[in-house]
C-alpha cells in the first residue's frame, strides 16, 4: 500500500490543506485533518469544501488500493453536525466493486467519534495500473 501513499503525495491540494493519509488497505483508507483557522467559513465552522476534500482523498486512496487507476464519477455528501476545532477523521469503506465500477461510503467524525458528515462515492476503474 506504500505505492498508493506515494501516488497520493501528488495530490497537492490535499497536502496544502493539511490532510494526512494514515492507513490504506484493500478497499479501505483513513485520513485526518487538524482544523486550522483557514478551514473555517464566515460563521466559524469548518467550510464544507474542506470536509469534502478530506472525504475525497480517502475515497481516492481506498478506490485506488486495488492497483488500477480509479476516478471519481459521482459523489454525495450530507453534513450532519458542525465542526469548529479539533481534528476530523475520515474513514472510507468499499461497499461494492466490479471490473468497471466501485462504490464507497466515507464517515467523517471528530476526535470524539461524533459523525460530522457522510460521503458516498462511485468510481470508474480504468484498466491502467498505478505506477
Amino acid at each position: 500500500m506504500e505505492n498508493i501513499k506515494k501516488f497520493l503525495k501528488n495530490d497537492k491540494f490535499a497536502e496544502y490543506v493539511g490532510i494526512e493519509l494514515l492507513e490504506v488497505s484493500k478497499g479501505r483508507a483513513k485520513a485526518k485533518m487538524e482544523i486550522k483557522n483557514y478551514h473555517l467559513n464566515g460563521i466559524n465552522t469548518v467550510q464544507g469544501g474542506a470536509i469534502f476534500t478530506l472525504a475525497d482523498l480517502v475515497l481516492a486512496a481506498a478506490s485506488n488500493s486495488h492497483g488500477n487507476i480509479a476516478v471519481n464519477i459521482n459523489t454525495n455528501i450530507s453534513y450532519l453536525k458542525a465542526a469548529t476545532r479539533g481534528t476530523l477523521i475520515a474513514e472510507a469503506k468499499e461497499i461494492s466493486i466490479n471490473p468497471k465500477l466501485a462504490t464507497y461510503t466515507v464517515h467523517i467524525t471528530n476526535e470524539n467519534g461524533e459523525i460530522i458528515a457522510i460521503f458516498q462515492g462511485m468510481v470508474y476503474r480504468k484498466k491502467e495500473k498505478i505506477k
